[in-house]
């Protein structure tokens, strides 16, 4: 199987975005007037070429990213916390085609959430099946999906994915999973605390796993010494899947793929795999706090939904 790192873009976030500091709503102002900004930071999408059919790892961001928002009300402040900075031919359809690759051949869109700078792409996959967690959805749609920082309104007429329920059982650390081709090599597991249905693809490349883990963590290191993002829906959740992900690291070679860490493309073409640094505990797997249900409504994320 070829795999391919596609960078659709740039985004900079603010320093306390990346890297949490605070709890509650005092972590999400930290979060949104920081003044240090991160550099330039890749928008990555990853392409399978599988022997099952194309498989897309989330869809970038579309090219018109910064225009302004008026759902909900305090967009403002988050676009002011992360900009991007994407060109028309950089969005993952005309990248896919310069490299032979056609975007109506793909069969499966996974989204590992949907942030805008992961299904900014939709409408570039006009014949795939596309993947979302249940919870993930839950929490995505409507009136409260906006309100929740989701740019629902912008998603192609029709867009009805096919939700994920991870029925497969445990794998490792993780609680459940579910298998996505018939080969049973690649496989969905829920990691969520960034957001409430996030998920990773589990790709099996001989002994080795390849983790595409979208916003688990914005990057392998904050991965490994367990440090949160500024705008995770659950913080201890976010924490718990960085532990099942190390465990899993500790259980076999795995090459850890973050969408927005700048060493990741490197990474994968080495195959570098995670070092955990004995920073990989024990899970008990039948403490199933890897499905986070969503929030009551009334409780609305605490304003935690974001564009990212």
């Amino acid at each position: 199987m070829k795999i391919h790192a596609i960078e659709t873009g740039r985004v900079r976030i603010t320093e306390r975005w990346r890297e949490g500091e605070g709890t509650g709503m005092r972590r999400l102002l930290n979060t949104w007037f920081d003044k240090a900004m991160t550099d330039w930071l890749p928008v990555h999408v990853w392409l399978i070429e599988h022997p099952e059919g194309l498989i897309a790892v989330d869809t970038g961001i579309p090219a018109d990213a910064n225009k302004p928002r008026y759902f909900p009300p305090f967009m403002p402040l988050v676009q002011r916390a992360a900009v991007f900075d994407i060109a028309p031919e950089e969005e993952i359809g005309p990248q896919m085609r310069t490299r032979g690759l056609a975007p109506e051949d793909v069969r499966w869109v996974v989204l590992t959430h949907l942030h805008q700078d992961h299904d900014g792409g939709l409408h570039h996959f006009p014949n795939a099946e596309f993947l979302v967690s249940r919870a993930e959805w839950a929490v995505a749609t409507g009136f409260k999906g906006r309100m929740n920082g989701y740019l629902n309104q912008r998603w192609p007429r029709g867009f009805a994915p096919t939700l994920v329920d991870f029925e497969d059982g445990p794998l490792g650390p993780f609680p459940r999973h579910t298998s996505l081709t018939r080969a049973g090599d690649v496989k969905l597991v829920p990691t969520p605390g960034h957001s409430p249905g996030h998920l990773s693809v589990l790709l099996e490349e001989g002994e080795t796993t390849i983790m595409f883990a979208g916003d688990a963590s914005y990057t392998e290191d904050h991965l490994v010494r367990m440090v949160a993002d500024g705008i995770g829906t659950d913080l201890q959740a976010e924490i718990e899947t960085h532990r099942r992900i190390l465990a899993h690291a500790a259980q076999r070679p795995t090459v850890y793929l973050p969408s927005h860490d700048p060493d990741a493309s490197r990474r994968l073409a080495d195959r570098t795999t995670l070092d955990p640094r004995g920073k990989a505990p024990a899970v008990a797997v039948t403490q199933d706090v890897g499905i986070v249900e969503p929030a009551p409504e009334s409780a609305m994320h605490d304003l935690r939904g974001t564009v990212i």
